[in-house]
């Protein structure tokens, strides 16, 4: 009996062990695939996530930044290895849009709405409005992502969350040493020639974004050249 069990028991070790180097192997290549297919299932991902993510209009009562008619307060940002203080740089002819995202690192809604903004570029130039977009992102993860890209819209850095505090746009929902600490509430300030604040386009909800062609539409009334 003894020798009956132990015939049993060796012979299902060995059916054991193949079927264990083929998941080992099926493991293995499904590893090798996902690490080299990583960035197509990740866009892939972003793009389900943000599905109908843009809206048409403003369409809540969501208001924080500064007033409108007030004088644009200015950044206290990084700006290509230097300190931006200003936003005259980055105007059009006719006006500004100043575009507050959370992080072009791991925000997908940030990520689609700039690469959104970016290929409708040429709309805002033509209407002569300047755009610029700040996040709190490293400059260096910035730069990742605007040559990944080929952001042409500039991007300045606030990684000390001054500027938001400034605009009265900082997310006070994280605390300093939390990961989201020093993001803002996402959405876009219109600044006229002369620095006034002529419109905004926040909405409570940072999933949703005031799509571009809207925002150009929006803009171009606040600043009274339709």
């Amino acid at each position: 009996m003894f020798f009956t069990l132990s015939l049993v028991d060796i012979s299902g070790r060995r059916n054991v062990k193949p079927l264990f180097k083929i998941v080992f192997v099926v493991l293995l290549l499904t590893l090798a695939a996902g690490y080299l297919y990583r960035e197509p299932l990740k866009q892939m991902i972003f793009s389900q996530i943000t599905q109908g993510m843009f809206v048409a209009e403003d369409n809540d009562d969501f208001d924080p930044g500064p007033a409108i008619n007030s004088h644009f307060p200015g950044l206290q940002a990084t700006y290509q290895g230097r300190s931006a203080t200003l936003i005259d740089e980055f105007k059009g002819a006719n006006g500004t849009i100043v575009v507050a995202s959370r992080s072009f690192d791991w925000c997908p809604y940030c990520m689609r709405q700039i690469i959104q903004l970016q290929e409708n570029k040429a709309r805002f130039d033509a209407a002569g409005i300047g755009i610029v977009a700040i996040t709190y992102d490293d400059p260096i993860l910035q730069h990742a992502f605007i040559d990944k890209f080929g952001i042409t819209i500039p991007v300045v850095s606030d990684i000390n969350a001054l500027s938001f505090k400034t605009l009265g746009i900082l997310n006070e929902d994280y605390r300093p040493g939390e990961f989201q600490y020093g993001i803002p509430h996402p959405g876009m300030i219109v600044v006229d020639p002369q620095g006034r604040v002529v419109g905004k386009l926040f909405l409570e909800a940072y999933s949703s974004r005031v799509g571009a062609v809207a925002a150009l539409t929006f803009a171009k009334a606040a600043l009274d050249l339709n």
